[in-house]
């Protein structure tokens, strides 16, 4: 049930955490969900995360650079946009209300410290 409810939380926030994995410059979806997982976010996957970056490429919020490597295959790395930047604070401000909200109604009912 905590995985459920985890996943749940997650979906409405994974754009938000993608682009703010990619804050102090480019990295690709190995690295970016490595970092999300090391924040206790938990693993997320490619076919989750994958969508995610495309989603945020079509918006015009990152920009994506195929680069062959030596010895395996290549990587696709993801960089934030001025527009994606732009967005990024706007939403950060956002969820930081839609937080204090939650836990405003949390401490109101008694369940939050």
């Amino acid at each position: 049930m905590a995985t459920d409810r985890r996943s749940s939380w997650l979906k409405g926030v994974l754009d938000l955490l993608v682009l703010s994995c990619l804050t102090d410059g480019e990295s690709y979806g190995y690295e970016i969900a490595k970092a999300l997982d090391g924040a206790g976010l938990g693993e997320i996957k490619g076919g989750t995360l994958y969508p995610v970056l495309n989603r945020l490429e079509q918006a015009g919020l990152v920009e994506a650079e195929f680069r062959a490597a030596e010895r395996g295959p290549g990587r696709r790395y993801y960089r934030l946009t001025d527009l994606g930047r732009a967005h990024l604070t706007a939403e950060s401000e956002a969820w930081s209300e839609f937080h204090r909200a939650v836990r405003t109604q949390l401490h109101a009912g008694g369940t939050a410290p």
